[in-house]
């Protein structure tokens, strides 16, 4: 039997949870209404579910697809493929997620170096792009003969030119190198007890986020997990309270369970059932947990400064 360290805090499952919060899993079989599935997580591929989702529900859609390689995700494997295979597949899907969009709704979609070509390819057929973000994946392995592949795309688009852009609820705290004073004031940065801080405009470079590992309380085993802390920068930035947050790659959870963190609702499609008891399990954690790591007093912080 495998010893747990006692630091390691990664949210795991036993027998008794997976049978409760299977009982929490919905699948449809039919067209649903908006109230029958939010605040839910389905239980099926998103294949099978697509045509039963009601139509203009969503005013933020977040997608983290595979990426073009090959992964396994412990039942699935993903196998990597031609741009021109992959960019297909990815239409084959998008383009039925369109119509649930509101005609003011905002879409990110994650990619690496791999599948950004392919991503912009069909995106742009059916939104407008704004920008792609690139953020620091700091963990992983070197490379011998390649520059280690440290950072990963998130693709900004929008349904039409009206849509939530909430700047203020995304700025950046950031520790002051050079602290310069105006007749002997600080310009543009303030004095702490803890140090000398600037509030700045976010930028399309996320150098401020960890990969969760296992000493983190949102950690969990899926092999792709995005941490809370960059869904939260999104939900901020592109929603308002009570809007509906749409994730139909949930993996364990991480979109629905900042979503609820961050008082709006939300909708989660997970094909396997292990991962989307973990959702269910850290939903109901995060009703007693409201805390997002690197995420303070409507601040965001630098990676390791809070």
């Amino acid at each position: 039997m495998k010893v747990i360290a006692p630091r390691n805090r990664t949210i795991r499952l036993t027998n008794t949870e997976t049978q409760r919060y299977k009982k929490r899993l919905l699948t449809l079989k039919k067209p649903a209404s908006v109230d029958q599935i939010l605040n839910r997580t389905l239980n099926q591929s998103l294949d099978d579910v697509a045509e039963f989702l009601p139509s203009e529900f969503v005013d933020l859609l977040f997608l983290d697809p595979p990426y073009n390689l090959t992964k396994t995700f412990r039942s699935t494997t993903f196998h990597a493929t031609s741009h021109d295979a992959y960019a297909e597949w990815m239409d084959s899907w998008l383009s039925r997620l369109v119509r649930t969009l509101k005609k003011t709704a905002a879409i990110y979609i994650c990619g690496d170096w791999r599948s950004s070509a392919a991503i912009q390819e069909v995106a742009e057929k059916y939104f407008i792009i704004r920008n792609r973000i690139t953020w620091e994946r700091e963990k992983g392995r070197g490379a011998k003969a390649n520059w280690k592949n440290a950072s990963e795309d998130i693709w900004f688009c929008t349904m039409s030119d009206k849509f939530t852009f909430n700047l203020d609820a995304v700025k950046v705290k950031r520790k002051v190198i050079a602290p310069y004073t105006e007749n002997g004031k600080p310009k543009d940065w303030h004095k702490a007890s803890d140090g000398n801080f600037r509030i700045t405009h976010p930028s399309n470079l996320w150098t401020d986020l960890t990969v969760p590992f296992w000493s983190m309380p949102e950690n969990t085993e899926h092999p792709t997990q995005k941490p809370e802390k960059l869904l939260a920068k999104i939900i901020l930035a592109c929603s308002h309270h009570n809007d509906v947050v749409f994730d139909p790659f949930l993996g364990s959870g991480t979109t629905s369970v900042v979503a609820k963190k961050l008082g709006r609702r939300y909708v989660g499609i997970e094909i396997d059932e292990k991962f989307a008891c973990l959702a269910e399990k850290r939903l109901a954690v995060a009703e007693k947990n409201m805390a997002i790591q690197g995420f303070n007093d409507g601040i965001f912080w630098e990676r390791n400064s809070l």
